[in-house]
């Protein structure tokens, strides 16, 4: 998918001028495309479920073959060879020699952190939200833990995988502030930063107005003036930079 709004998933037209980035376009296939449920309603008339990305799309059949974030990536590996670039087909985020632990990753990091942002959000009690962010944050403190006894830069060591812990802007919108990452978890730090500026398909698929614009204006019932906050600033530190706040306190 090209583009997503923060008022629904959809594809931006010519005439745009608000939404910026250069992966911002039409529909490259369907010109009458405007939004993301068209493509839905092209594989399933009678889809009823909700709209969702990433999605894998079969240009040549016209259907949606995937939606799910876990399976896509390792479906490049074992399904796509046949159209990725020649100098990818080797590469593999799902290693058979690190499955195991990988998915183990995945047990203790799924409901916590990726799900528990979430949980911690939407929260309609102050039990319900209090139980959400103490659990995220354990397992932010092992996710820190455990990059301190890895040898880097990636999640295991040198090879590049699917594993990765989220959390962005969710410090803020999901009042997930107990500690932050830039300040406090100085190896998650890092390890994010290095993925954004020396793996060009990070920073290439990252548009921070995007982010934060659909966290603020599509959920009106925890932000109904849908005021966005301006910062972080800058949205990410170089690699080299250091925390003011950290380097003071050493």
């Amino acid at each position: 998918m090209n583009a997503a709004e923060w008022k629904r998933w959809r594809f931006s037209t010519s005439s745009e001028a608000e939404v910026d980035g250069e992966n911002v376009a039409p529909d490259p296939l369907q010109d009458d495309f405007t939004l993301l449920r068209h493509v839905y309603f092209e594989t399933d008339p009678n889809y009823s479920a909700r709209f969702s990305v990433p999605i894998l799309y079969d240009k040549v059949q016209k259907v949606i073959v995937n939606i799910e974030s876990s399976e896509i990536p390792r479906m490049f590996g074992t399904e796509c060879g046949n159209v990725i670039e020649k100098k990818y087909r080797n590469t593999s985020l799902y290693p058979a020699a690190l499955q195991d632990q990988i998915n183990d990753v995945h047990a203790w990091q799924y409901d916590p952190i990726n799900n528990g942002v979430y949980m911690c959000g939407f929260a309609t009690t102050q039990d319900a939200y209090n139980r959400a962010v103490t659990s995220l944050f354990e397992a932010l403190d092992r996710a820190e833990a455990h990059l301190a006894s890895s040898e880097g830069p990636y999640w295991f060591g040198k090879e590049i995988t699917e594993s990765r812990p989220s959390k962005q802007v969710y410090t803020f919108r999901f009042k997930c502030n107990i500690r932050d990452i830039r300040s406090v978890y100085p190896r998650l730090h890092t390890w994010l930063r290095n993925l954004y500026w020396n793996v060009p398909a990070f920073k290439e698929t990252t548009n921070f107005l995007h982010i934060k614009n659909h966290y603020t204006r599509s959920h009106v019932n925890i932000n109904p003036f849908a005021i966005t906050a301006m910062g972080p600033s800058p949205h990410i530190l170089a690699l080299e930079e250091g925390v003011s706040a950290v380097r003071i306190s050493k």
